[in-house]
């Protein structure tokens, strides 16, 4: 009878090995985030992840069911970073449309110091899983992007339009602006002034200039 009872009784992970195996998650994850900045989605197999973590290739499907799933989570993760750097520029005081152009500015900024990185969350193949993950960060991205518009646009520094309408064309025109230099791994020192530019006169701000 006790043995019956003991054998039915399910297991619970000591907090002791639940913060080793939170560890090794996160060894294994920032692995990833190595692999996709120096090589893409096509560095990120199991085998090399789990090499670059250190451990067993066996671990790492301890954590995540294939390779879709680690990659999904490692987007996520990487996206999140971004988001955060995007929201931090344009949350700091001024005028509220540099504050908007600061969401374009801090995007593309970031992306030109990790071209490789960039072009992954971009525009590199993926399978649906991931692609999933991508149209979140668009739209992220845009929501962003639209609540700057907005405020402007109530403060009466930006003409009246539709802030999610903006946003999403703005957040069109600067992937498909970047796409291209980010999959040659350089880009011209005027891509991120030209698109400062274009920002400005798509907004329609009043002082917005070619010069």
């Amino acid at each position: 009878m006790n043995h019956w009872f003991t054998s039915c009784v399910p297991y619970r992970r000591t907090p002791k090995v639940q913060a080793r195996l939170d560890a090794q998650r996160e060894a294994l994850l920032e692995a990833a985030v190595q692999l996709l900045a120096e090589q893409g989605y096509a560095g990120c197999s199991v085998a090399a992840v789990a090499a670059r973590a250190g451990v067993a290739t066996g671990s790492v499907y301890r954590h995540f069911p294939g390779k879709a799933e680690l990659v999904a989570e490692l987007f996520r993760r990487v996206v999140s970073r971004e988001v955060d750097a995007v929201e931090e520029a344009a949350g700091q005081p001024g005028d509220l449309v540099q504050r908007t152009v600061a969401v374009v500015e801090t995007f593309a900024g970031r992306a030109m110091k990790a071209p490789r990185l960039a072009y992954a969350l971009l525009a590199e193949p993926v399978d649906a899983l991931v692609e999933a993950e991508r149209l979140v960060f668009r739209r992220v991205f845009r929501d962003a992007f639209a609540v700057r518009v907005a405020e402007a646009v109530e403060a009466g520094q930006l003409p009246p339009q539709d802030p999610q309408v903006t946003a999403a064309a703005l957040v069109g025109a600067v992937a498909e602006v970047l796409v291209g230099p980010l999959s040659e791994g350089a880009a011209h020192p005027d891509t991120i002034p030209s698109l400062v530019k274009f920002t400005l006169r798509a907004l329609g701000e009043r002082h917005a200039t070619d010069a």
